[in-house]
């Protein structure tokens, strides 16, 4: 059996890590990974193959950077030519990229079998390129790998039921075995040097960074929180707010590889971030957090306080951090072995 993977951004690399390293146990299945080049900076691309232990892809497609259309119509012309040459049994995508949506179609249009992991999620917001993004492939694919028991629910409310395994939340497997490996050697070095009290920032989304004004709402409401915030920095955003005024309380750093996110992670008081995979990240290792937007996907971090939606709203920022730490936490992610499974159903299909 030729599975090709199709990747192009952080927690796409981080899922597919945790998957491949199954699949080569496997002399019966031949995976090639195919790097869309969505995140083309090193920092955010190639130190994450080297980190995860995760094979350098057969090939770049090397689409950087562009509007949706057009990032999206590149990849789907240059997936369709590996596709078509390569003649695979399956093609693998995760999560809800423009790098997600051009894999499923191509492979679609060609009549090849796709498979979706994280399939089910929804924000319910169309303004959102993601949300439309994870709609389209779920519902072009074949097999919809579910990390949780409420996207398996959304899937059955829109017929894909019998498309649907629930296996549990990859990105639990992979932060369980990375978290391991992860320690105070992998912290940036101004929080191993200063040895600081800090919150944990992420700020990417279209949502925040092409709108002027909540960007001003989130940095002003960084600058006045009682911690010093500690900002990995995406290279676009970066961009974004080169025209903001930023308080000494904000520490702008470069963007971080897996294991020093988690180490970071571990040593922070709460986490402040619009990214989908850190609000999980942060409910694994039991860290507070504020989603910086309108809504979330993953609803099961919201019991018990875990997690709070406050938007761009900087009164609720303020009055949200001093929340204290919850007492419980209830598990909703999986075993740990979601990957196991996915794998489980490839051998299955093997000379069907």
């Amino acid at each position: 059996m030729k599975i090709i993977t199709i990747v192009g951004a952080r927690p796409q690399f981080i899922k597919a890590a945790t998957v491949s390293r199954i699949l080569r146990n496997y002399p019966g299945i031949i995976e090639h990974i195919v790097h869309t080049g969505q995140h083309y900076d090193d920092n955010m691309s190639a130190v994450f193959f080297s980190e995860l232990d995760l094979p350098q892809p057969s090939i770049n497609l090397n689409v950087g950077s562009g509007s949706h259309g057009k990032q999206t119509g590149q990849m789907i012309e240059k997936i369709e030519e590996i596709l078509s040459k390569e003649k695979p049994d399956w093609v693998l995508v995760y999560g809800d990229t423009n790098s997600t949506l051009a894999g499923a179609l191509a492979a679609a249009k060609l009549h090849i079998k796709v498979a979706h992991v994280e399939a089910g999620l929804r924000s319910y917001n169309k303004h959102m390129p993601e949300e439309i993004n994870r709609i389209v492939a779920d519902h072009i694919s074949d097999i919809l790998f579910v990390p949780t028991q409420h996207a398996l629910d959304i899937l059955k409310s829109e017929g894909l039921e019998k498309n649907s395994l629930l296996v549990g939340d990859v990105m639990f497997d992979s932060f369980r075995y990375f978290a391991a490996k992860s320690s105070d050697e992998h912290l940036p070095e101004i929080i191993r040097k200063e040895n600081m009290e800090f919150y944990l920032a992420t700020v990417h989304r279209a949502e925040n960074t092409d709108n002027t004004e909540r960007l001003k709402n989130l940095f002003t409401a960084f600058s006045m929180l009682d911690k010093t915030v500690i900002i990995p920095l995406h290279p676009r955003t970066r961009k974004m707010i080169k025209n903001l005024k930023i308080s000494d309380n904000i520490k702008i750093i470069e963007p971080l590889g897996y294991l020093s996110m988690i180490a970071a992670l571990k040593k922070c008081e709460k986490v402040l971030t619009d990214s989908g995979g850190l609000q999980k990240e942060a409910f694994f290792m039991k860290k507070p957090c504020l989603t910086l937007r309108s809504e979330t996907e993953w609803v099961e971090t919201l019991i018990d306080g875990w997690n709070y939606v406050v938007n761009d709203n900087i009164d609720l920022i303020l009055e949200t951090i001093k929340l204290p730490v919850p007492a419980k936490q209830e598990s909703f992610y999986g075993d740990g072995n979601a990957a196991e499974k996915i794998v489980k159903f490839f051998t299955s299909m093997i000379n069907r």
